[in-house]
């Protein structure tokens, strides 16, 4: 047993040994481990190099916050990730884990040739360095950077694991399982509501498994959490471990990354590793805690020198001494307890070091019993040691001034500056904070989502105020819900209450020029750094960030962006607030692309939709193309039919009687509210005012540019609720851009966008005898007032349906939508009703000769992105009246109403072939090359008209009706007159029955 272990303490399992590697050495381990307690277990401080200087380092904390600690981890082929938290990795049985960062080996590192050239590398040395000569840029510079750029080493294959995705709904979502958060679950468990209780460690309790002396309600703190835990599970309350909330996002959205395998030894095979779970919460409590401030001193980055509160949690959870003479240096009364917690199993404190010339006489009292010397009204000057910290020096300080230092020795030194709440979840709701001056912190003010904040989270300290608070909050969540409960009591012994003072840097007392005070263990940024970013013009603190890269570690600035600050407004001479604090953005902590993606991979990277008919489709023999995501029927050939004989037939079955067509794909979007009008006249080029319920009307869509973005035919149910179609390929960007113009631009209108694309399954019938079979089948439609172009909620064949009257093809056509689960039913229904009529299922290339015979478009094929509705032919689709719309303004540009344009006509061959859809367009076939290319062929068909037709777009095509154009093809040049694009029934008798 290594001496650094103390047998029977922590956590962890004493009777389940687990062996790993760590640089190829073989360490063992206890089944509870991180693999940072196991290598401090084994007297291993030296984990890894810094990313700038190449500076040895070790583990600083014991959680997610880690800077320094950061080891790619294998689990087996190709199961290798780099970057990750030493800290946060659970041991188990093989892990093979190495250091980063570091060439040939991790005690002798070359790279840590830049630590003696350190002073080439001051705060913004890239913006000034690469600057001249420029010409040694692209043959010195660059390749250097791009050697040296990055951080571990990228996984060589492919990534062979499993993730999963989850949705979640629950009344009150609590993140954060210590003291405020079980205190927040007790309280919000109450009147049945629905629990969800969050914690990114494998197991809850939070601080109060650092501190087992702590007694709640006459219970040893562990033994408090292991009843409290037991009373939720029996209320119901969703206990979620090895869980991070990693995103906090607009109503109430949160994200959570759960890690599902990764500590075991041996997975089930196909389980997933990680599990992303969105969580939509009535109420959310964030009982986060705080995470403890490093002092910024010369020499506070060795191996050795970590935070107060890791050494405490080594201690208790994993049973582990960070070190036998440990030495203490704080400006916090939290270190005392680690001190003396270090010294009751075992250590030899060397001294306890404060910044303050006095602290709380209990204190004194307990270093005293102890035999702790302590050095109050002092500082430590500087540490030393080569690859792990072997002695510090002490001196002590009178307001600038410096006294005479001594060296004390030590095998590690413990570090607390405080406490600072962990707000960054907060944050990304755009929540204010405001600036406590006695605290020297932020804490949370305005929220803008229905939120509370418990605990060390918003500055408090000590297990009964923490307890309380979060009763508390648990109890506001449940209010704000509606619901009635009680406030919980709490009554703690052996509490640990605490004060300190904050401070920029420490002063040393010796050569000032090469003291090297660390702010960002990482990226290497001193305290020097920040002073010369700002002595060089950067006056606000995201400035100063990405001068020195402060804050941009992999850690996102959880222990540097306070101390920073602090020292940036000092060096400005104005107050904290003043100068500003750095965005917190998502995720929380680096979170894997393999959770992000959840299923979306591999085979099912992008999933094939099939509509609830496709199963009759492959059963009759449809050939299938991919239409955006779907796979559509693309024609039903019989029995010796090639494509172009089938397709034919269809056609010709459909305008001579009767077609059906499965449309179950086209977008569908429900605008509802008070406000829909008003939505669709400001986002569609028509009008909709005076649409009456039970019409329909095709919209059109424009971007700001003034170009065509997507059309579709949209009904008015009802005065607040509109049935808007969108093209296949279109819906999620169509409503993606609602969705953007509403929460954007328009928040004050009153309307809900809700995607029903898979909601509906909708049937096409055409033909002229399509009213006459569906008529017997509909209830609930007045069909004397029921013209093409209306829309009605009714029964088709005994199932729920949105009847529409509308056609695609230029015959009688309706549109029949129902639910999706009664798709399949309602198809086969119309087919037997349309036997007498002899119907015929068609394809979407049916649909396309069918479609392009009427002249009508799809966008994506006819426009291009530059095509306006003047271009298509569509301006009878503008609201001349209207004030405004999406694109309105975009339509009077010069350019837009220039001559030239190109714009879409018809074409029809001399000879009667059949033209390549993208073939260029000529004026003069017999020009030099390169060819003046005035358009190109958009769409082209054979017809039920004898002869091919095609659409295309050409310069200036409207005043060349009549004329001819040439089209170059592989095997000659083709003659075509530009006709109009509507070939079939130009008067649109067809649609009068």
């Amino acid at each position: 047993m290594s001496r650094y272990r103390i047998p029977g303490k922590g956590r962890v399992d004493h009777s389940a040994p687990v062996s790993f590697t760590f640089d190829g050495k073989t360490y063992r381990g206890l089944r509870g481990d991180s693999v940072a307690s196991a290598l401090l277990a084994n007297g291993v401080h030296l984990m890894g190099r810094s990313f700038k200087y190449h500076r040895p380092r070790g583990a600083v904390s014991a959680g997610s916050e880690e800077p320094n600690a950061l080891i790619g981890t294998s689990r087996g082929a190709g199961r290798f990730e780099p970057n990750t938290r030493a800290t946060v990795q659970e041991l188990r049985a093989g892990l093979v884990t190495e250091s980063q960062n570091k060439w040939p080996n991790l005690s002798f590192d070359v790279g840590a040739i830049n630590d003696r050239a350190y002073m080439l590398f001051s705060a913004g040395f890239y913006y000034k360095t690469f600057m001249w000569p420029k010409s040694f840029w692209d043959k010195i510079y660059e390749p250097v950077i791009r050697g040296a750029a990055g951080l571990g080493k990228s996984p060589t294959e492919p990534d062979p694991d499993h993730y999963a995705s989850r949705y979640l709904h629950t009344d009150v979502l609590i993140v954060g399982a210590g003291p405020a958060g079980i205190a927040a679950a007790l309280s919000a468990a109450q009147s049945g509501a629905d629990v969800t209780l969050v914690d990114e460690n494998p197991e809850m309790g939070g601080s109060l498994l650092s501190d087992p002396a702590v007694q709640i309600d006459g219970k040893p703190a562990w033994d408090w959490v292991e009843g409290q835990l037991g009373r939720l599970r029996a209320a119901g309350v969703r206990l979620m471990t090895r869980t991070t909330a990693i995103g906090y996002y607009h109503q109430n959205m949160v994200g959570l990354c759960q890690r599902l395998t990764d500590h075991l030894d041996n997975p089930p095979k196909g389980a997933p590793r990680e599990r992303m779970w969105r969580v939509r919460a009535g109420q959310v409590v964030l009982a986060q805690g705080a995470l403890e401030k490093p002092l910024v001193f010369d020499g506070n980055d060795r191996p050795g020198v970590m935070l107060a509160s890791a050494a405490q949690t080594y201690l208790h959870k994993y049973g582990v001494k960070v070190g036998n003479n440990p030495a203490v240096i704080t400006s916090h009364d939290s270190a005392w307890y680690a001190a003396f917690d270090l010294s009751d199993n075992g250590a030899k404190v060397a001294a306890i070091i404060d910044t303050r010339d006095s602290v709380r006489p209990d204190l004194a009292e307990g270093a005293r019993k102890r035999g702790i010397e302590v050095l109050n009204g002092h500082t430590v000057t500087t540490t030393k040691g080569r690859l792990r910290v072997k002695s510090v020096r002490a001196a002590p300080v009178r307001g600038t001034h410096v006294g005479t230092g001594r060296s004390i020795p030590c095998d590690c030194l413990l570090m607390s500056g405080g406490w600072t709440p962990s707000l960054h979840l907060f944050s990304h709701t755009k929540g204010s904070l405001a600036w406590d001056g006695a605290s020297n912190t932020f804490l949370p003010d305005r929220k803008t989502e229905e939120c509370e904040i418990a605990g060390a989270g918003r500055g408090l300290w000590g297990y009964e105020a923490v307890l309380a608070d979060g009763a508390a909050a648990g109890l506001r969540a449940l209010e704000g819900l509606g619901r009635a409960g009680h406030e919980g009591r709490f009554t703690v012994a052996n509490d640990r209450p605490g004060t300190g003072v904050s401070h920029t840097e420490l002063p040393t007392d010796g050569n000032a020029g090469k003291a090297r005070a660390f702010i960002d263990f990482q990226n290497d940024v001193t305290a020097k750094d920040i002073r010369l970013a700002v002595r060089e013009g950067m006056r606000s603190i995201e400035h100063v960030k990405r001068y020195t890269t402060n804050g941009m570690a992999t850690d996102q600035g959880k222990m540097s962006n306070i101390n920073g600050l602090m020292i940036a407004a000092d060096a400005l001479g104005k107050q904290p607030p003043q100068v500003g604090l750095t965005t917190f953005r998502p995720p929380y902590t680096p979170t894997s692309f393999g959770a992000f993606c959840g299923y979306l991979r591999g085979e099912t990277f992008q999933l094939t939709r099939k509509t609830p008919i496709d199963p009759w489709a492959e059963a009759n023999g449809a050939v299938f193309e991919p239409v955006a995501q779907w796979r559509r029927a693309w024609y039903f050939p019989k029995p010796g039919e090639d494509m172009h004989a089938a397709v034919l037939r269809e056609c010709k079955a459909t305008r001579a009687s009767l077609g059906i067509f499965d449309a179950s794909t086209l977008g569908k979007i429900e605008v509802a509210g008070p406000d829909a009008v008003e939505f669709m006249n400001r986002m569609y080029t028509n009008p909709w005012t005076k649409l009456a319920p039970g019409r329909c009307r095709y919209g059109l869509l424009l971007g700001e540019d003034g170009f065509i973005r997507d059309d579709g035919v949209i009904g008015r149910l009802s005065p607040d609720l509109f049935h808007v179609t969108t093209t296949t390929g279109g819906a999620a960007r169509v409503l993606t851009m609602m969705e953007d113009y509403l929460q954007t631009e328009w928040p004050e209108l009153d309307v809900w966008l809700t995607s029903t694309t898979e909601q509906w399954a909708t049937v096409a019938l055409n033909g002229p005898n399509a009213l006459t079979m569906l008529k017997p089948l509909v209830e609930g439609v007045n069909w004397d007032d029921f013209p093409h172009m209306s829309c009605a909620e009714c029964t088709v064949a005994g199932l729920p349906a949105r009847l529409f009257r509308l056609s695609f093809t230029g015959e009688v056509g309706f549109e029949v939508n129902v639910p999706a689960r009664h798709g399949l039913t309602l198809w086969k229904a119309l087919m037997e009703a349309g036997k007498p009529y002899d119907i015929c299922p068609y394809g979407t290339e049916t649909m396309h000769v069918l479609r392009a015979e009427k002249g009508y478009i799809i966008v994506g094929q006819d426009t291009d992105g530059t095509v306006t509705p003047a271009d298509a032919g569509l301006e009878w689709a503008i609201g001349k009246a209207k004030k405004d719309f999406v694109g309105k303004r975009s339509l009077s540009r010069p350019d837009i109403v220039a001559k030239g344009r190109k714009q879409l006509v018809g074409l029809l061959t001399e000879d009667g072939s059949l033209l390549q859809e993208g073939a260029q367009i000529v004026l003069d076939p017999n020009q030099p090359k390169p060819m003046k290319m005035v358009g190109h062929v958009t769409s082209s068909y054979q017809s039920t008209m004898g002869h091919p037709i095609a659409m295309a777009v050409i310069e200036g095509g409207f005043d060349k009706m009549g004329e001819t154009v040439f089209i170059p093809m592989p095997d000659g040049v083709r003659k075509a007159k530009i006709t109009s694009t509507v070939f079939y029934d130009p008067q649109n008798e067809r649609l009068k029955a």
